[in-house]
């Protein structure tokens, strides 16, 4: 990694960073139930609009310079990831056909299961026992949020089943990302990422004859809005801690998420959350705040060490 393309010193507190970026993909959920186009074509401009807005930072000189001089692994790694990301959007998007936003967010939101256990093996990443309560808390908060409206057999199953084979895929794209991040500068890395999942989406959608165009104005505002806040603040920002914290910090804070969707929908569909749902969110935010302040005396312990 050049230090001249990123430096090893964040210039904002990566924990920020991801609460922030927790709030932002909340609204994915939302955004994209609310546009009336296929799941592929949703994903495809989500991502597209996304490519469009970065392009001109990821391709200035440095970032150029940088993609010249990836090796072909790496290469290869990102577009995997990009490959896995799109996998992940077309499933969890298709999910929300069959099933509620809440159970769809709740069994998309268990990639945390296979993180840790990813950057256990391959990472060689270990937490606390006090993370690892943490973050136990924290998923079972997830499933308190949802266990009132899963609905049994059907159509539900099959959309809990794509919300869940979504988790996996994410998962993966969360692992290669911690891998590639201490390597690659956040702009050209998400490029490759976001790009390569867009071009998969496309075929997918060519293949498919899903319909591309027309579609009403307030669509397009929200393809948009998928690809600004929940993708750039919520995604780019995520793939931007990867560099300075552990996957699983990274997976387990996006946890929060179903806390904000769940609010965001009250307002916007007149979900009303049930007490089970409320409680949950309440053990949600309890095991990330367990979790997040573990991890930091353990980051601000190391730095100690270090110097």
């Amino acid at each position: 990694m050049n230090p001249a393309l990123e430096s090893d010193r964040p210039f904002i507190n990566p924990y920020l960073a991801i609460i922030v970026g927790v709030m932002a993909v909340s609204f994915s959920a939302i955004f994209t139930k609310l546009a009336d186009a296929p799941p592929m074509v949703i994903a495809f401009y989500r991502l597209g609009f996304t490519v469009l807005l970065i392009a001109p930072f990821a391709l200035g000189r440095t970032g150029r310079r940088e993609l010249r001089g990836m090796s072909r692994s790496d290469l290869g790694l990102a577009v995997g990831a990009g490959v896995l990301l799109a996998m992940h959007f077309t499933v969890w998007i298709t999910s929300l056909e069959y099933t509620t936003v809440a159970s769809s967010t709740v069994l998309v939101t268990m990639q945390p299961l296979f993180v840790v256990l990813g950057g256990y093996l391959f990472l060689k990443e270990g937490l606390t026992r006090r993370a690892l309560v943490g973050a136990a808390l924290t998923l079972t908060g997830s499933v308190l949020i949802g266990v009132n409206d899963f609905r049994i057999g059907g159509q539900a199953l099959y959309g809990d089943l794509l919300a869940f084979s979504g988790a996996v895929f994410i998962a993966g794209y969360v692992l290669i990302g911690r891998s590639l991040r201490v390597r690659l500068s956040i702009a050209p890395y998400t490029l490759l990422v976001f790009g390569s999942a867009a071009l998969v989406l496309l075929i997918g959608n060519l293949v498919t004859a899903a319909p591309l165009y027309p579609y009403p104005a307030m669509d397009w505002v929200y393809f948009l809005a998928l690809a600004a806040i929940p993708t750039i603040l919520g995604h780019m920002v995520f793939n931007w801690a990867l560099r300075y914290v552990k996957a699983a910090v990274v997976s387990v804070s996006i946890l929060g998420e179903p806390v904000g969707a769940t609010i965001l929908a009250y307002f916007i569909f007149g979900g009303v959350p049930s007490q089970l749902q409320l409680g949950g969110g309440t053990v949600i935010l309890i095991g990330l705040y367990i979790f997040i302040t573990s991890a930091m005396e353990r980051k601000a312990f190391s730095v100690l060490r270090q110097n």
